[in-house]
């Protein structure tokens, strides 16, 4: 049998044998070393970088692997802003002071026009240069440059371009006329351009130095000057109506061939009425209610008139642009007689 002592006691042999001894728990306990607890340490986390390292400019960005795909509906471009249409205004046989031209003065003023065109008979009624101002500039002369009357301050521009009629011929050939007005080339035929329009202002007047016929020094210029012409819209002014249904009734003299020339429209006086005529080629306006004397109507009514009218003063307003024409005919009173468009031919 072995030797007890010399072999190593089990904890419960060591327990029982120190109680047998009288040795107390709490000693036995006190001299047990606690088993040692296993502590790790942290993980150790690396500072921010203060302050954080850029990014190098000369890195070359990584592309997308998606493709970008264009989107299918089709932009619409901007609606350009329309341009606001020329706006003019056409007084006829005015020159004769008083309360009719007054009041078609005030009418033509309320229009706001860029500028006002004639078609003769500014000076009644001898075309004198003693009734000159009172019968034009009393009442139009904020549209003439240079202005040399007596009723305030003229243009700083002129806007205001007359045509000669038979009563501004019968002093001096028109000597006053020419002196009150400065007006292009020798001022008794002259073109002008405003916006989109071009104007050919002739001389019908019987005793004209270059002819008053269609095969004329004056015919020949106005042909070569409305060939040369890129102005969308070309306008014919002339004092002697080539078609009237009035008192006086067509000057024929004045047919001459416009329409095959490049002109559109024609606008004349002399008879003291309103009319619009037709025919295949040209649109021919009489305009002569600005002041003077109303006249009857003739004995007949000319092939192709479509609107005859006498029964007040007015004048025409015309708005156009590159593409259309718009027209009315309004009395002093502001009653529309007559309204009419065109439009250009490409």
């Amino acid at each position: 049998m072995s030797d007890e002592s010399t072999q190593p006691l089990s904890r419960r042999a060591f327990l029982r044998r120190a109680l047998a001894a009288g040795a107390g728990l709490g000693a036995l306990l006190a001299g047990c070393t606690p088993p040692r607890a296993l502590v790790l340490p942290p993980t150790a986390i690396p500072a921010p970088t203060d302050p954080p390292t850029p990014i190098s400019p000369t890195a070359t960005p990584i592309p997308p692997t998606a493709t970008a795909i264009p989107p299918t509906a089709t932009s619409i471009p901007p609606t350009p802003t329309p341009v606001p249409p020329t706006r003019f205004a056409v007084i006829g046989d005015f020159g004769l002071a008083g309360e009719p031209e007054q009041a078609v003065a005030d009418l033509v003023k309320g229009w706001q026009p860029e500028f006002v065109v004639t078609t003769g008979d500014n000076n009644y009624p001898g075309g004198t240069a003693e009734t000159i101002d009172a019968n034009i500039g009393q009442y139009y002369h904020d549209f003439i440059h240079p202005y040399v009357g007596g009723y305030g301050e003229g243009a700083t521009t002129n806007r205001f371009f007359p045509v000669l009629g038979n009563h501004d011929w019968q002093t001096a050939g028109g000597q006053p006329y020419y002196d009150y007005f400065a007006l292009p080339g020798h001022e008794r035929y002259y073109t002008f351009s405003w916006g989109p329009a071009q104007f050919f202002m002739l001389d019908s007047m019987p005793g004209e130095p270059d002819g008053i016929t269609a095969d004329s020094l004056q015919a020949a210029w106005v042909q070569q000057e409305l060939r040369v012409s890129s102005a969308p819209w070309k306008i014919v002014v002339f004092h002697h109506t080539a078609f009237s249904s009035g008192h006086h009734g067509s000057s024929t003299w004045m047919r001459w061939p416009f329409a095959e020339w490049g002109a559109q429209l024609v606008l004349a006086g002399h008879d003291h009425t309103y009319e619009r005529v037709v025919t295949p080629e040209m649109v021919y306006f009489t305009n002569g209610l600005g002041g003077g004397a109303r006249y009857a109507p003739g004995e007949e009514t000319i092939l192709g008139s479509e609107v005859f009218f006498n029964r007040d003063h007015g004048a025409q307003l015309f708005e156009i642009t590159p593409d259309r024409l718009d027209t009315q005919f309004v009395t002093r009173a502001g009653v529309v007689v007559d309204s009419y468009t065109m439009q250009r031919r490409s």
